[in-house]
């Protein structure tokens, strides 16, 4: 091993690929300012990359770089050993009020995921896992619908994960190689990746146009076990790529990202969608095989072959979580869908399909005047439901239909 290379938890990585990636999410994703107060979270296996992250930061002017930590195997213990179901649920007012003042400080933030591994908690009870809450807040959700920071979250390759993904290949193996995937989605394999992105937020943007220019009253998925009309509003707004605070700082909320999505009418959607990939909900818990039934807006029946009792849960939070907030278009041009790999991950499988969301909507997607019907809620849950064999039409306000999504392509 030549001295380019560096050794961690994070496994055997180039330390140039490493400063390459922070740079990217420091600039291009989060976009830190001057002065700014940055908070960069992973977990203990992602030290390496957060310590990249925060020179990055210091380099772009940062006032204070937070390293903040959150340790699964801890949240793991106290499921485990906690005395009642009720003791989980339990979150020091802190930690609350803490996620509330990033938003206060107007701070910038880079989020490694995942930071529960996935199967991590595979052999826990899923209605336990589910009800220990931490490290997704409802305020975390707060100060994203409120656009109050500047904000990427990205994929950060660390052991468990690797593992899962690539089963079959050894430990130290299967761990490369997910970084290969990662630069590769996250375009660090090119000679400018940040001007790599600006070209496909270009693209992007073109059928972000042409949708918004349409207006459509609703979208109608159709596929394998999937017959569901998603109503629109009026002024539903389309939006791909970048994202801008209150404050008027422009960045990448997701890196990557390649979907196209909106606030759907959530007393509008009526018939069955099945998920066309496995789901790992925020607490940790698998959900796979999973249909939903909708009628009126509402999820009135909810399957699943595993992981039921934790998406329950989460459904019974309030009303609007068993309400859409989010759909979301995909093409096949996305560098994540071409891979054809299952990576337990919603930040990558929500790039790789179109999908739907459960719960709160993004405000900016609605035009002021019908803001206040948007979706409301303390959940958002994405979950899969495009491929290639599903097609996508929309439904004009005339009555007309017209194809948007054709074999994975845009037949706008």
């Amino acid at each position: 091993m030549d001295a380019s290379t560096q050794t961690s938890p994070s496994g055997a990585v180039r330390a140039e690929t490493i400063t390459r990636y922070a740079d990217l999410l420091v600039r291009l994703g989060a976009n830190v300012q001057p002065g700014q107060i940055v908070e960069v979270a992973g977990t203990p296996a992602h030290a390496p990359l957060v310590r990249a992250a925060a020179d990055a930061a210091y380099r772009a002017g940062a006032r204070y770089v937070d390293a903040r930590y959150f340790d699964p195997q801890v949240r793991r213990a106290r499921i485990v050993h906690a005395p009642a179901a009720e003791a989980l649920e339990f979150v020091p007012a802190w930690e609350r009020e803490r996620v509330l003042a990033l938003g206060e400080e107007r701070c910038a933030r880079v989020v490694l995921t995942p930071l529960l591994p996935p199967g991590l908690f595979d052999d826990l009870d899923a209605g336990l896992v589910a009800r220990e809450p931490l490290p997704s807040l409802p305020e975390s959700l707060q100060i994203v619908m409120a656009e109050t920071t500047n904000w990427t979250a990205a994929p950060a390759p660390e052991p468990l994960w690797a593992t899962r993904v690539h089963p079959d290949l050894p430990a130290d193996e299967a761990l490369a190689r997910l970084w290969e995937d990662v630069e590769h989605v996250c375009r660090l394999d090119e000679p400018d990746p940040e001007q790599a992105w600006r070209t496909r937020f270009a693209q992007l943007a073109e059928p972000t146009g042409r949708l918004n220019e349409a207006r459509f009253d609703a979208l109608h998925f159709r596929g394998p076990g999937t017959d569901l009309t998603v109503g629109l509003f009026p002024t539903s707004r389309w939006t791909s790529g970048r994202a801008t605070t209150v404050a008027g700082i422009e960045h990448s909320p997701n890196l990557p990202t390649e979907e196209l999505f909106t606030a759907p009418d959530p007393s509008r959607a009526d018939g069955v969608v099945t998920s066309t990939r496995p789901l790992v909900l925020k607490s940790g818990a698998r959900v796979d095989g999973l249909v939903v039934r909708f009628e009126g807006g509402r999820a009135v029946d909810v399957q699943a072959d595993a992981g039921l009792d934790a998406l329950r849960a989460l459904l019974g939070r309030d009303e609007g979580a068993t309400r859409l907030g989010e759909v979301a278009l995909v093409d096949g041009d996305s560098r994540v869908g071409a891979l054809d790999t299952v990576f337990w991950s919603t930040l990558l499988d929500e790039n790789a399909a179109s999908h739907l969301a459960l719960g709160h909507a993004y405000p900016r997607t609605v035009g002021e005047g019908e803001r206040q019907r948007a979706n409301r809620s303390e959940i958002h849950v994405d979950f899969m439901i495009g491929g290639d064999d599903v097609e996508v039409t929309a439904l004009a306000r005339d009555g007309s239909s017209v194809p948007v999504l054709r074999g994975g392509a845009w037949a706008l």
